[in-house]
């Protein structure tokens, strides 16, 4: 049987297994910074020095690759790191197009870090592809995609912008963090590069950070050198226990995941009902804008990320997260324990963000008790 066949589930623990000779069943973790050498000075082993490569980060990257269907991976330390070596591909004078609505350090790391290398940018919304079409330059080497948006859950055409892209020479890239390859395949969309910040579903037990790129066959000839390079000589590397604890989480992430956008999607149709919730921010509700998009780019379900709009201001969005009982005020996501978070606050003044909007992430637990946790803590909300 070719891997290619198998679901979701079985594949995640086929290309997860120990593959050394030991015997063991558990995944062996290489601590090791060097490797051996032999005396005519090469390395039968393969690796070198763990900056360079692992064996633990090389599995990783093999089981990305696998898991999204692309040609080659890279593991990072983390999901900004991965972020600016795309932007780190690209020539002084590039421009490059973000969306209006995205993780906010992506905006702020091509303000206040790119700038200075002559790389130039515009944000644009992302969900109107004549918009886009009207913001692409000469210049323009990049689309910079990320659907669902964080923190409004905009949804892009990526297949239509990854047209768009190669129509005028330039990449198309996307964040896909959200959704995992398990729910969304960009590379089967025409996307070129997908971004991941692995903390979040792929390690999903928020002890782990890392990030990765994968990239599609003909990205490949064009970026892996160039990847390789930078990610070696930057050495914005994860260790190899971080590596190991991605593969640890990656065998059951389809479970997870799926509890996850179970839950999130009962918790926003609810939600979408209650009188004291102002909007629901979740692609799997008709109302939603991209709804239809969504349903046909996301076929496996619409995540377990949603946002709320609750009261006038911060006040009573704040108020909100002190009463609720079963989700932790945090940031990040994708852990089995439910998350909410107040983002402009976190964000800063500067940031598109509503006011009163809370961003929830929905772990494994029973759906029963997180609606109940909400009912009491909205019956108890004075706005």
């Amino acid at each position: 049987m070719k891997k290619t066949d198998l679901q979701n589930e079985t594949l995640a623990i086929q290309l997860t297994d120990n593959h050394d000779d030991s015997g063991s069943v558990a995944n062996v973790i290489y601590p090791t910074t060097t490797f051996k050498r032999e005396t005519d000075g090469s390395y039968a082993s393969g690796f070198v020095y763990t900056r360079h490569n692992n064996p633990n980060r090389d599995q990783l990257e093999h089981v990305l690759a696998q898991l999204e269907g692309a040609s080659c991976g890279f593991a990072f330390a983390s999901g900004m790191a991965a972020i600016s070596t795309v932007l780190q591909t690209l020539k002084p004078g590039d421009h490059v197009l973000v969306p209006d609505d995205a993780y906010y350090s992506v905006q702020l790391l091509v303000k206040e870090v790119f700038d200075r290398w002559q790389l130039s940018h515009s944000v644009v919304d992302m969900t109107d592809t004549g918009a886009v079409q009207s913001a692409i330059k000469p210049e323009t080497a990049l689309l910079w995609l990320e659907t669902p948006s964080n923190p409004q859950l905009k949804v892009s055409d990526i297949k239509a912008l990854a047209e768009l892209a190669h129509e005028h020479g330039a990449l198309c890239a996307v964040d896909n963090t959200w959704s995992t390859p398990i729910l969304q395949k960009p590379i089967d969309l025409g996307a070129d590069v997908v971004m991941y910040s692995t903390t979040k579903y792929f390690g999903g037990h928020s002890d782990s950070l890392g990030g990765a790129l994968v990239l599609s066959e003909a990205a490949t000839t064009q970026l892996a050198e160039k990847i390789k390079n930078i990610q070696n000589l930057s050495g914005a590397v994860p260790s190899p226990f971080d590596c190991w604890l991605m593969l640890r989480g990656i065998k059951t992430l389809p479970l997870r995941l799926n509890q996850q956008t179970r839950n999130a999607e009962q918790l926003a149709h609810f939600l979408s009902q209650h009188p004291k919730i102002r909007a629901v921010h979740y692609p799997g509700l008709p109302a939603h804008p991209q709804h239809r998009l969504a349903q046909q780019q996301m076929p496996n379900g619409y995540g377990a990320m949603l946002s709320i709009q609750v009261g006038s201001d911060a006040k009573a969005a704040m108020a909100l997260i002190g009463r609720l009982q079963l989700f932790t005020a945090a940031t990040s996501l994708g852990g089995v324990e439910s998350l909410i978070e107040h983002r402009k606050s976190v964000e800063g003044d500067s940031s598109p963000t509503p006011n009163n909007l809370l961003r929830v992430s929905l772990g494994i637990e029973h759906i029963d008790d997180l609606v109940a946790d909400w009912v009491q803590a909205l019956d108890g909300l004075h706005e």
